[in-house]
This record gives structure tokens, sequence and C-alpha cells, in this order.
């Protein structure tokens, strides 16, 4: 009992310090607050020195702004034509296939024993028509030498019609014979492209996707055994509006970025364009080729797709500098004449962003005063030695960009 008590004493004593320790912490951090406020009252706040230009309304580049997935442009799905069991697959996933490699290999065993038999269904048939020639050939001469006797009236007229009648006999069993010779001739041919089929090789050249079978799965033709994918050119299908497409032409050049590449840039271009719209969207599907000489494009990859329409329009342009974000918010801050020198943000909407300029959509006009360089480094209530002022700062780019 002593140890408990001491103990509840030792925590005690420990909560009551902790807590006096924050109330005094608390103390301190109101009164530095104060102080801080008190500063700015006084005029005490932070000053930075930036440069001022003026968003200025210029031409920008009309730019179309597509994403979707990456697509290969070949994908094919290798199924058994026969049924059978697996007895041999020799590739995995992500294996390379070339045109006519032996992908799988079925049991075929059964059909060997029916090639067989058909084999010899075969030469019966053709041993049945050679009798029946050599036949038809010993008719044919009786037939003759009682033609000839009868020219010479040695015998009826009777036995003449009667040996022709056999010889016709003979040809119609020679034409049955040889019928059945090319039907089994047939039956055999089927078996063995049957038996040539349970080599299932590859129809085009690839990477394989996805196995689906293992060795000693039983398949049939609606069993995929493979899909095997051509990454050589890739493919991304994105909808357009209305509006756009009459702008588009095949053959036009596409900037591609992908997330997986970060800034890299790769080259693509239109492909084919739907002649049918979308009745529900009112947009056209728009399809977009990118060269994948190394395969690094990989299926399903996100894809930015930036197509230049070659058509400008009039906005109003800030510099990229002069952009500064509140959370997602983006703004600039506004110079007001003046003594005044605290800038105030503005939030505005942005769209199309071309080198070194940011088209402003809403809520900023041309010639108002904005701050551009060091505008990243404002925060609230900081005040501003103005160092340099806009014409050139931005303005140059800006008639650039016109000028463009």
């Amino acid at each position: 009992m002593k140890r408990i008590k001491s103990l509840l004493v030792f925590l005690l004593v420990v909560g009551l310090a902790g807590l006096g320790g924050y109330r005094i912490w608390q103390a301190y951090d109101q009164q530095n607050a104060v102080k801080a406020k008190d500063a700015a009252k006084k005029g005490g706040a932070r000053v930075v020195s930036v440069r001022v230009t003026e968003a200025r309304k210029g031409a920008i580049q009309q730019e179309l702004l597509l994403a979707g997935a990456l697509k290969p442009k070949e994908l094919v799905e290798v199924n058994a034509k026969v049924t059978g069991r697996v007895e041999k697959l020799n590739f995995q996933t992500g294996d390379r296939v070339k045109l006519g490699d032996l992908i799988a290999l079925l049991d075929d065993e059964e059909l060997a024993q029916q090639v067989n038999r058909a084999s010899a269904s075969l030469k019966v048939a053709s041993a049945a028509a050679a009798q029946r020639e050599a036949e038809l050939a010993n008719s044919r001469a009786d037939l003759a030498r009682y033609e000839a006797l009868f020219r010479e009236g040695l015998v009826p007229k009777r036995d003449l019609e009667a040996h022709q009648t056999a010889a016709r006999v003979v040809e119609s069993q020679l034409e049955l014979a040889r019928a059945q010779q090319a039907q089994a001739t047939a039956e055999l041919n089927e078996l063995k492209i049957r038996r040539q089929q349970t080599r299932i090789v590859a129809p085009m050249s690839g990477w394989v996707a996805r196995r689906h079978v293992d060795v000693g799965a039983l398949v049939n033709p609606a069993t995929p055994i493979l899909t095997l994918v051509n990454l050589s050119i890739m493919v991304t299908v994105a909808s357009v509006p209305e509006r756009e497409v009459g702008a588009l032409r095949v053959g036009m050049p596409a900037e591609v970025h992908l997330d997986a590449f970060g800034d890299q840039r790769f080259n693509g271009h239109v492909a084919r364009i739907s002649p049918v719209l979308d009745a529900a969207t009112r947009s056209a599907l728009v399809e977009i080729e990118i060269p994948n000489p190394e395969g690094r494009l990989k299926a399903e990859m996100f894809a930015r797709v930036k197509l230049n329409t070659a058509s400008t329009r009039q906005t109003v342009l800030i510099p990229r500098e002069a952009l500064v974000y509140r959370g997602q918010q983006p703004g600039v801050y506004i110079v007001r004449e003046g003594a005044d020198t605290t800038p105030e943000f503005r939030a505005i909407d942005t769209g199309t962003m071309q080198g070194d300029l940011v088209e402003a959509l809403t809520n900023i006009q041309p010639g108002t005063r904005i701050v551009a360089t060091g505008a990243s480094m404002l925060t609230e209530g900081d005040r501003i030695r103005v160092i340099g002022e806009g014409k050139g700062q931005g303005g140059g780019k800006q008639k650039k960009a016109a000028a463009e």
C-alpha cells in the first residue's frame, strides 16, 4: 500500500508540473503574437523587393488538350482451333514472340490414330479404283473385238449390246471408285490439318501481355491461351467536341506527355477521325498514334495529348512567374496606385500556358499592375519595394506571342 501511495503522489506531482509548463508556454506564445501584431501596426511588416508588370492583351495559339489511356495498336487473343489438352507452353507473360513461333502444343495422340485410319481407307479406295480401271480396260478390249465380229456378221447384235452395257457398268464403277478415293483423300487432308492445328503458332510479332492457361489445361476454340500485343505503335482515343473537330486533320502532329515519364515529351500524330459524332455528347472519336520503337511506353499508361490547331485568339496574358497559389486556387498579387505598398491577392482562372505566359480567363483586365518577379515569396501582410517596372518584364514576351 505504501508503494502504491508513493506512486500516486509521484504521478500527481508530474501531472501538475506538466500543466504548469503548458500554461507558461501558452502565455509566452500569446505574448509573442501580441508583439508581432504591435510591430505590424507600427510598420514593422516584412518588406520584399519585387518587380511589377502589367497584364496585357495579346494573341495566344489555341491548343486542344486531350487525355486518355494508351492502347497497343494491335492486340490479339491466341485461341486453339481444336479441342485438346495443353501438352507444352513455350512463353510466359512479358516474353517477346516472333511471327510463326510455336506458342503451345496440344495432345494429338487421338488425331494421329485418326490420320492412320484415314490413310488406310485411302489406300483401300485407291486399290478399288485401280481394280475398276483394269476391269474397264478389259471390258473395252472385249467390246472392241465384238464390234469387229459384228461388222463381219459373225455375232448377233444382241451380244454386241450386252458387251456395250457391261463396259458402261464398269465405267460407272470406276467413277464411283474414283469418287471414293477423292473422299478418302479429303478426309485424310482434313485430319492432317486438324492435327497440324494442335501446334499453335504466333499470328504476329509482339509481346505476351497475359498467359491464360497452364500445361495440362483442356482448351477448345473458345478458350484463349495467350494475349499478344504489338507495342511498336501505341494508340490513344479521345473524344473531341463538335466545335473543335473542324480544326483537326489526319496527320496533324501531337505532343504527348505521360505521368510515368515526367516532363519528357513524345511525338505522335492524328491517325484517324471518326466521320460520325456521338449523338448524346456531340463529340467525335479521334485516334492518336505514338511511335514506340524502344518499347518504353506500356498499355494503359495515362497520356495527355496537346494538339496545336494553328489558330490564335485574343486574351489577357500574364507572366508565368506572376502566378501564385493559395491551396489549389491560382491568383496574382495586385499593386494599387498610391502610397499603399501592400499587394492584394486576387483569385483568377487560368487557361492555356504557352512558354512564359499564362492565359488569365477571369477577374483581371489588361493594364492591371501585378507583381511579377518575387510574387512567390510574398505572404499575407507583406509590404513590397518596387525595384523594376514591368513594361519589359513580360510585356516583351507577350508582344512576341502576339506576333506569333
